[in-house]
């Protein structure tokens, strides 16, 4: 069964947290991961296999994500 977009934030938010101490409730959809929450290209790609592990999806090896939401919406389109 495939996970409702607001499944994916949660589970996208518990990740960003991990690895970046950002707090759950400062990610929404329209979060820039460099401006908004000073994600760096190098912590994005950390986020990224952490993504395709958790999501079981498979991403780019650099993703471009600009927003929380161009990541939600690729695992949504992506998953299984």
């Amino acid at each position: 069964m495939a996970l409702s977009e607001w499944e994916i934030l949660d589970g996208l938010a518990e990740i960003l947290n991990e690895e970046t101490q950002v707090p759950v409730e400062s990610v929404a959809l329209g979060t820039r991961f460099a401006e908004d929450l000073g994600i760096d290209a190098a912590a994005l790609e950390v986020i990224a296999r952490h993504i395709e592990q958790k999501f079981r999806v498979p991403l780019p090896d650099a993703p471009a994500f600009t927003l929380v939401g161009d990541a939600v919406a690729h695992i949504q389109a992506t998953q299984g």
